[in-house]
């Protein structure tokens, strides 16, 4: 049995996670963390799995009180570092999907893994969709260079670009010289236009109500053009991802960031 705390159960993608942890047999939900509701239970909540757990408005007290293999984070970056250091620091192994970690937190947190020896998952995407398009893009890059980002998702989103965008835009670095695109001259009329520059390459980011998560990696030949896309049309798309993690997580000892070191 795998014993489990989820923090931000009341959020969309927290709720999912109750849900996925309802239906896995080996699962338990043993406790939530979450800033309202504190000493409450999730199934005393409307639209919550009938799951008999506690809630925390105090992340300490929660790692201290209850017995949990796995932490399963979809909150803030803010949040989502807090609960993850406090997760190693009390011996439990966290699978985070939350975005928009700064290179120096995703330090900290690979140090904080070795001195416990433990394991810690942090994906940008869940997705396992998004995952194949990251390394479909590394992959064309290379014969690629010219390329621009564009990542859309629901206007409620904190980080833009997003952890995803991110993330791809590093993994084509790893096989893409550094190139300026577009016209030396090029001038924007309007700050902004062209988007975030990364080495070169353009990343814009679309926020807007209905959407959920999505990513168009766009590269441009002579003569030629090659699209690589990814939709996530409902947040389940990223709980398959999820369980990978979490079942994974109990069986190393080091920090994994991006969903695609797990896979085969």
């Amino acid at each position: 049995m795998v014993n489990i705390i989820v923090a931000g159960p009341r959020g969309k993608m927290g709720s999912e996670a109750l849900r996925l942890i309802e239906r896995t047999e080996n699962y338990e939900l043993v406790g939530c963390i979450d800033r309202k509701h504190d000493g409450m239970n999730i199934n005393d909540l409307e639209n919550l799995p009938n799951l008999d757990a506690r809630i925390y408005a105090e992340p300490q007290q929660a790692f201290q009180e209850l017995k949990a293999d796995v932490l399963i984070d979809l909150t803030s970056p803010e949040v989502g570092y807090l609960h993850t250091r406090l997760a190693l620091e009390n011996g439990v192994r966290p699978v985070v999907g939350t975005s928009g970690f700064t290179s120096e937190q995703l330090d900290e947190i690979q140090q904080l893994t070795e001195q416990k020896e433990l394991g810690a998952v942090i994906a940008p995407n869940f997705a396992v969709g998004a995952v194949l398009m990251m390394q479909f893009a590394k992959w064309a890059a290379k014969y690629f260079p010219d390329v621009e980002i564009i990542e859309k998702h629901h206007d409620q989103k904190l980080d833009a670009p997003s952890g995803t965008a991110v993330k791809t835009a590093q993994l084509i670095e790893e096989v893409r010289s550094s190139k300026i695109q577009g016209h030396p001259e090029e001038k924007e009329t309007l700050p902004g236009a062209r988007g975030a520059n990364e080495d070169g390459m353009r990343i814009h980011s679309v926020r807007l109500p209905g959407l959920i998560a999505h990513q168009e990696v766009i590269f441009g030949g002579t003569g030629q053009g090659l699209t690589i896309k990814h939709d996530s049309y409902h947040r389940q798309s990223f709980m398959s991802g999820v369980k990978l993690a979490v079942d994974e997580v109990q069986n190393i000892n080091m920090f994994v960031y991006g969903l695609e070191n797990l896979l085969e």
